[in-house]
């Protein structure tokens, strides 16, 4: 069995040691107490050789708590686990809690607008008629945005906008990036009603307009107006929403129901829109709906991770990444997926290969067969392969927990 080292620059030979002896904080000992099947000794991230990339974020993380940096940028891609928003969420306000942080801001796809379920912290709306499109099951070439969806409309007028809700810690924002075609048969502005005043940079290049606010608001209205007929339609990508003036985290959830190792790759823009999130620290969750597949070749799934790992680096060079292994979950109800160990194989495969870090999520959750635990108490659902809110945000502590005694871990050292 290899062994993979768990805390940044220790020997691999002492870690089980150190693991274990790790002290487990008030919330672990209630995860233990309640669920004595969740496997705490392995909540910690996996290394390969070269973790400097979590050394340089473990040292944006300190210049945040100074205040020598505003900023620090998470993404996580996924499927449902991720679209539902729960998980990302809550590992993500663990640490504006933590860090003491209100600022950052948030990635918003329009989900509502494209009649689907979307995460908490922020909604969208339009007056309009939109069509969606995903990179989920028959493709059809349509120009998708870094979420791996985008959504259409080719109405002669309408309006559509964003706001942030009540349950977001970062409650406004002065810049905000609209990911949309650059098309000249439409041109869209802020509402007038709004009456603000603001600076705007359309970047072709990289697939957004600009705007920046003299004072921080909460929602934003736009009206689209269509020139012509000629040239197509409005496709819009998402919002990304930036608080610039108090420091915090910025929390961008790619997540699209459906969406496998390969669907991202799909998008043909997704260098320079995802360069443009400035990310810190990249999750990605994919494997549930590869390993679903009948067809399902561990040798393709790498590929894909391949792929994707590759685009982020060239996007951002620095930037740590976690793999979670996928969890585990059933076919059709009733059939073990003994596919989901393969799928865990393989991203300690990938570590190794692109020198990134593994969250074994399978191997926590209780490993095989464990979603059966998770139904149980209530803590997954019906289908054996989605989660409650309640197990949502437990795995959501599970994996600040060990992001967290990582840091720590390297603190110490």
């Amino acid at each position: 069995m290899i062994k993979y080292s768990s805390i940044i620059g220790i020997n691999v030979s002492v870690i089980i040691i150190l693991c274990l002896g790790f002290p487990f904080s008030a919330k672990s000992q209630q995860v233990v107490t309640s669920f004595p099947f969740i496997k705490m000794e392995h909540n910690h991230l996996y290394f390969p050789n070269d973790s400097s990339a979590f050394l340089k974020l473990y040292q944006k993380f300190d210049d945040l708590l100074s205040k020598k940096i505003n900023k620090v940028g998470v993404v996580h891609f996924g499927g449902s686990h991720v679209q539902a928003g729960t998980w990302s969420s809550t590992f993500v306000n663990n640490f504006q809690n933590d860090f003491k942080t209100k600022g950052g801001g948030y990635f918003v796809f329009p989900f509502k607008i494209a009649k689907t379920n979307e995460q908490a912290f922020a909604s969208t709306f339009s007056s309009g008629s939109w069509k969606r499109y995903r990179a989920i099951g028959k493709y059809d070439c349509y120009p998708l945005g870094m979420n791996a969806m985008s959504i259409s409309n080719k109405d002669s007028s309408t309006n559509f906008g964003v706001y942030i809700t009540q349950k977001a810690i970062c409650k406004n924002f002065n810049s905000i990036k609209v990911y949309h075609n650059f098309n000249d048969a439409y041109e869209f502005t802020i509402d007038s009603l709004f009456q603000l005043k603001f600076s705007r940079l359309d970047d072709k290049a990289a697939g957004y307009s600009l705007f920046n606010f003299d004072e921080p608001i909460d929602s934003l209205n736009f009206k689209l107006l269509r020139k012509d007929s000629l040239h197509g339609d409005f496709i819009l990508f998402g919002f990304s929403l930036d608080n610039k003036t108090e420091p915090g985290f910025y929390f961008a959830g790619l997540g699209a129901n459906g969406a496998t190792s390969g669907s991202f790759l799909k998008c043909v823009d997704l260098l320079p829109q995802f360069k443009s999130l400035e990310a810190d620290l990249v999750i990605i969750s994919l494997g549930v709906n590869d390993t679903q597949s009948k067809d399902f070749a561990k040798e393709e799934y790498i590929e894909n991770y391949d792929s994707l790992i590759t685009v982020i680096k060239l996007a951002r060079p620095d930037a740590a990444i976690i793999l979670t292994t996928t969890t585990d979950n059933f076919i059709k109800r009733k059939t073990s997926n003994k596919r989901t160990i393969l799928a865990r194989d393989a991203m300690f495969e990938l570590m190794k290969k692109h020198n990134v870090a593994v969250w074994d999520l399978f191997t926590i959750m209780g490993g095989y067969k464990s979603i059966m635990k998770w139904q149980k108490l209530g803590l997954a659902g019906r289908d054996r392969v989605h989660f409650s809110p309640k197990g949502y945000t437990l795995i959501g502590n599970l994996m600040f927990e060990a992001v967290k005694k990582s840091y720590l871990n390297n603190q110490k050292k």
